[in-house]
């Protein structure tokens, strides 16, 4: 027999030797012998009240065994002789369509214009030392996308839109830990990732499928309004009846390649801000109630905070305790942030993005004149401002986050985790008033909600703007392009998907079909 049961465990209790197996046993009023074992399915914290509990949703086996192997199996199959899919990009949308089209019976042919995780950790040494960008290899583009190399947070909303489990379940077969199939925000760590992405390339070259590296696609070949093929960036050309267009949302150059072509764009609203750091021990504090040394049983805290100012939403984004700032640029002559947080969660910064609502129809009226492109030529002159605040380098123009919202220059900056380093700028007068008065609203508001979060040993730092796409590349109901038969916009870069799980499953989909009439 299998019971399935909420039991609730307070911070002390968490500390005794097998306190699920006493709670269950108590609760189902049967012997402890009687249990067999007890599988974690669920477990979160509450720390809402000065007394933390951990909640676990738990299935007890009642004199029977527990099961040693997942319910889920991966039937992958040799497909070095079938035919053919070409997905450009290999972020986690690319990989999960790539996995899934060799499941399905088809040899994906992965084309990625970055190199692979090992090669690729040069030029990010390259980014935060010599402050030079490669275009094609950097915390964006590369084997793994920016996945790779910005955290590996695993929560999504996108519950309607695949199975979730199903792509856990496919990280802890390639080597995640099992733990993120019970936390209730689960997350492998930037540490961690790079062996899960090898596995996954590894597993799609068993099997016949193909990946190739420094690879930029700089055409497609249209005929009749189907695509017909594929041209790099050597001048070599492919032949290829279904693209899966999975190039992420930073992939500019393609935007432009289909603009130029005529191929049907939307502008779409997106997200820009800034990236906010504190100490890891002020926001310990505030979340558990204590002096800022937390209890070695819990983990570093988080926190998600949302406000509305002026009819546009002021809220955290991509938030990573015991983190990381890192540089998100993708060329040189620009600054972008983004964060990202190891395994253990153990570096002594918290960091988020404070971001603003972007409504592209009604916040652009000067960029008009770009069309579709508009939201996008915003994003790249901000992230431009950004670079001359910071010192016309990688170093990030930044603020204490009390002089950001009083109005003054910061006479000194707070240490951080930013390697390239920080430089002191206005940002308060830089930033245009659709975001900066609204920063600084949403930042006194999150002050109120979190008391000690609005403080001078925090800073804010420039530009978190890469939070989504600004542009939406359509599709049918069949996730083919309206225009274009064969192919398939995918995942973040299409405007489909907000992260690493909803960009997975979009993949597979994608995977589903283009592979359906072939």
């Amino acid at each position: 027999m299998i019971k399935d049961l909420q039991l609730r465990v307070s911070l002390k209790e968490e500390e005794i030797t097998n306190i699920l197996l006493i709670k269950a046993s108590e609760k189902l009023a049967i012997s402890r012998e009687d249990i067999s074992g007890i599988k974690v399915l669920r477990k979160s914290i509450d720390a809402r009240k000065p007394k933390i509990f951990f909640n676990y949703k738990v299935a007890v086996y009642i004199n029977e065994p527990v099961p040693e192997t997942s319910e889920y199996v991966f039937e992958y199959k040799d497909v070095s002789k079938a035919k053919p899919v070409h997905i450009i990009g290999f972020g986690p949308a690319g990989m999960y369509a790539a996995l899934r089209c060799i499941e399905l019976g088809f040899k994906p042919i992965v084309l990625e214009r970055g190199k692979n995780v090992q090669d690729r950790r040069r030029d990010l040494k390259a980014i935060n030392q010599d402050h030079f960008v490669n275009e094609d290899s950097n915390y964006c583009f590369g084997e793994g996308g920016a996945g790779t190399y910005s955290d590996g947070k695993l929560y999504t909303r996108s519950l309607k839109r695949g199975d979730v489990r199903r792509i856990f379940e496919n990280l802890v077969f390639h080597g995640a830990t099992d733990q993120i199939l019970v936390d209730a925000h689960p997350h492998i760590g930037t540490n961690k990732l790079p062996k899960v992405v090898s596995n996954i390339r590894e597993t799609i070259l068993k099997y016949g499928g193909e990946i190739h590296f420094e690879s930029r696609v700089t055409d497609f070949i249209i005929k009749n309004n189907a695509i017909q093929g594929i041209q790099l960036q050597n001048g070599k050309e492919l032949t290829a009846n279904r693209v899966i267009l999975a190039t992420g949302h930073s992939a500019r150059d393609i935007y432009y390649l289909l603009h130029k072509k005529e191929i049907a764009l939307q502008a779409k609203s997106f997200a820009m801000g800034v990236r906010v750091e504190h100490p890891q021990h002020i926001i310990d504090a505030i979340q558990y109630h204590c002096d800022g040394n937390r209890n070695e049983l819990l983990p570093a805290a988080a926190y998600s905070l949302v406000h509305q100012v002026n009819n546009r939403g002021v809220y955290s984004f991509c938030m990573c305790p015991g983190g990381f700032i890192v540089p998100a640029a993708t060329a040189n002559g620009e600054v972008v942030v983004n964060g990202m947080s190891p395994s253990k969660r153990n570096n002594e910064f918290a960091n988020s993005g404070i971001v603003v609502e972007i409504n592209v129809d009604k916040d652009l009226p000067k960029y008009e004149r770009f069309g579709v492109l508009k939201g996008l030529e915003y994003q790249k002159d901000f992230e431009k401002l950004a670079f001359t605040a910071g010192g016309r380098s990688q170093t990030a123009p930044a603020q204490r986050l009390t002089d950001f919202v009083e109005g003054n220059l910061s006479s000194s900056l707070n240490p951080t985790s930013y390697q390239p380093g920080l430089n002191a700028a206005p940002l308060h007068s830089l930033f245009p008033k659709l975001i900066g008065s609204r920063l600084r609203k949403g930042f006194k508001a999150f002050g109120t909600k979190m008391k000690g979060f609005y403080t001078a040993e925090a800073n804010i730092i420039g530009v978190e703007s890469r939070t989504s796409s600004p542009v939406n590349i359509p599709r049918k109901e069949n996730l083919e392009h309206p225009e274009i038969t064969g192919l398939f916009p995918c995942g973040e870069g299409g405007g489909y998907a907000g992260g690493i799980v909803s960009a997975a499953m979009d993949g597979e989909r994608c995977a589903e079909a283009a592979t359906s009439n072939l």
